[in-house]
């Protein structure tokens, strides 16, 4: 399984984004083997409108099951859900803390946004 983490940066020690749609890129990780790999998404930082949409779609290609994120807005929101692809919210911290918290099961699945668009 590949769990998209929003991140600046390209490895564990990076910190969460606290943006989906706007992050700088997302840190993949596969669960099992712990290999990672980045995908840049900055080609989505300036977007007027649709970063969320666009962001989610980047990491549905790269194979992402589950994104780990600061917040999330109702666009990305409803197209992770379209895509099965859960939303996992985790505010501050490195991404290594954000996917230790997952695997114990310390992140609970998002039944919704928790903010509005365009922040």
């Amino acid at each position: 399984m590949k769990i998209a983490i929003s991140s600046p940066g390209p490895d564990l020690a990076a910190p969460v984004d606290p943006r989906f749609g706007r992050a700088s890129g997302f840190l993949l990780v596969d669960a099992e083997s712990g290999d990672t790999e980045y995908v840049n998404n900055e080609q989505n930082l300036n977007l007027a409108q649709g970063a969320g949409i666009q962001s989610a779609m980047n990491v549905a290609k790269a194979g992402a099951q589950a994104v780990i994120t600061g917040h999330v807005g109702p666009k990305a929101y409803a197209a992770l859900s379209k895509g099965n692809i859960g939303v996992y919210l985790r505010e501050g911290g490195t991404a290594a803390e954000a996917l230790d918290a997952y695997k114990r099961g310390e992140l609970p699945v998002t039944n919704g946004p928790d903010k509005q668009g365009h922040w």
